[in-house]
């Protein structure tokens, strides 16, 4: 039975990965569930859901063709600070002082990106000199993204998205492609550090990690036949579930 929990839990989590991000609610609670503890429930949802975040950006393969890579190399570096940071946050830093502000975070990211064409028209983030302006804010919002992401991870998705969609960019599936591809560097380092530290139950890593590759590459592919309007209302419901959810949890 524990192995069946978790299998689903993980291919749901990678399904929504791919989609918005937040499957770590769903993988989380499962591991505590079982009876797994919190600390190393943790650590283990962090190394078995990374491979699902590999097989959504296998998914998205098609629309990450001719993608500006000045925009994905400038996120790699934050992406591995923020990461390895996050990590040793965790074991450094009380877990309620963090979860008052995932709330916070994520309902205005959420909110971000429901009006970004708005933001964009308003500011003019078009134009060249505001480009650049919006790749420099787009890195340090990614470090802190990064940071939260080695931390915990929920809604790692979401808040990426946003700060895509502040840059200029209005191609949910190419979004998402770039923002599975950040969350494989940004859990990766963080699952190398909780692997030396010793915080893994691998028997159920192994499980959720099959889950979580099945679930990634199946939700690309349902994303893509709903369609750009579907899947982002998708994200915007997800992220408001998500926000109202962990309020209720305070």
């Amino acid at each position: 039975m524990e192995t069946i929990v978790i299998f689903f839990a993980a291919a749901l989590a990678g399904a929504i990965n791919s989609v918005a991000g937040g499957g770590t609610l769903v993988s989380f609670p499962a591991l505590i569930w079982i009876g797994v503890p919190s600390v190393m429930a943790n650590a283990t949802n962090t190394v078995a859901i990374w491979p699902g975040s590999l097989g959504g950006a296998w998914g998205y393969r098609r629309e990450l063709r001719g993608f500006d890579r000045r925009v994905f190399l400038a996120l790699i570096l934050p992406s591995v600070i923020g990461g390895i940071g996050g990590a040793v946050l965790l074991e450094l830093t009380p877990t309620e002082v963090f979860d008052r502000l995932v709330p916070v975070l994520i309902f205005f990211a959420t909110i971000i990106f429901m009006l970004q064409e708005r933001f964009q028209k308003m500011l003019n983030w078009s134009a060249t000199h505001e480009g650049q302006r919006s790749l420099t804010g787009a890195m340090l919002f990614q470090l802190a993204v990064a940071l939260y992401g080695g931390y915990f991870g929920a809604g790692i998705g979401i808040l990426m998205l946003a700060a895509l969609a502040i840059m200029g960019f209005s191609d949910i599936h190419q979004m998402n492609g770039l923002k599975n591809i950040l969350a494989v560097i940004i859990n990766g380092v963080a699952a190398v550090y909780f692997i030396y530290s010793g915080l893994i139950s691998w028997p159920h890593a192994g499980v959720m990690m099959v889950g979580a590759i099945i679930g990634g590459i199946g939700g690309a592919g349902i994303a893509r036949k709903l369609g750009r309007t579907a899947v982002r209302r998708i994200v915007v419901i997800i992220g408001f579930v998500m926000a109202f959810s962990l309020m209720l949890r305070l």
